[in-house]
């Protein structure tokens, strides 16, 4: 396998920028990759060695899912999203133990990152699994998945590129299922099987518990 280059980091923030922390320093080998502008949509072709078809996990956890999946799917490019550093870090460690040159790793929020920073139509496919609740009601604006969100996707993803979502919390999934299927931008479709096998450190630890989880896959029929 071809040697992962390491990967220059600047410190360059915005106001409001939800990254309090520094990411590692330019010596240490990296997956993760700060952006020297936030207000600029990526320029893939300098982000990956390979142009091959680009899927995002919004919300990557440990990496579980994440790096076993981009293992699986070297004719694939990879773009992992998470806001906690530690976390990030656990996919980094992993991602290059595996030696994957296929994944890239931003520490940023996710509604941010599809609105600004995703080229249009650059995606042919976004996974969200298991994102935070927010079960209390007065919390619940504070979820990702809203209309305006799904409404981003779309811009984001490729006419036909999918969206997969995965939860266990059952208001949440109406929520997401209620805004994605009465979206004119996608139709409703099956988890390949394939994918499902995939799981991530949440949905071990639920099916553990015997605690039901619930998915829905749609496909984006036109760009908003």
């Amino acid at each position: 396998m071809k040697d992962f280059p390491p990967v220059s980091i600047a410190d360059e923030r915005i106001p409001d920028d939800p990254i309090p922390e520094p990411t590692p320093t330019p010596t240490e080998p990296t997956l993760i990759f700060n952006p020297e502008s936030l207000i600029d949509r990526f320029d893939l072709e300098r982000l990956y060695a390979k142009q091959q078809p680009l899927e995002v996990e919004l919300g990557s956890g440990d990496g579980s899912f994440l790096a076993g999946y981009a293992d699986s799917r070297p004719a694939s490019n990879f773009m992992g999203v998470e806001r906690l550093l530690g976390r990030l870090r656990k996919l980094d460690r992993k991602g290059l133990r595996l030696g994957l040159t296929n994944l890239r790793l931003f520490r940023i929020e996710a509604s941010y990152l599809v609105e600004y920073m995703l080229p249009r139509q650059s995606a042919s496919a976004i996974h969200i699994y298991f994102p935070d609740p927010w079960p209390k009601r007065r919390h619940r604006k504070n979820r990702l998945v809203t209309e305006a969100f799904v409404e981003s996707v779309a811009r984001a993803l490729q006419p036909g590129g999918m969206l997969y979502l995965r939860t266990d919390d059952a208001d949440y999934f109406q929520q997401m299922i209620k805004f994605c299927g009465a979206s004119p931008l996608f139709s409703e479709e099956s988890t390949p099987a394939d994918l499902a096998e995939h799981l991530t450190d949440f949905e071990r630890s639920f099916h553990a518990r015997g605690i039901a989880t619930l998915s829905a896959a749609y496909r984006s029929l036109v760009a908003p």
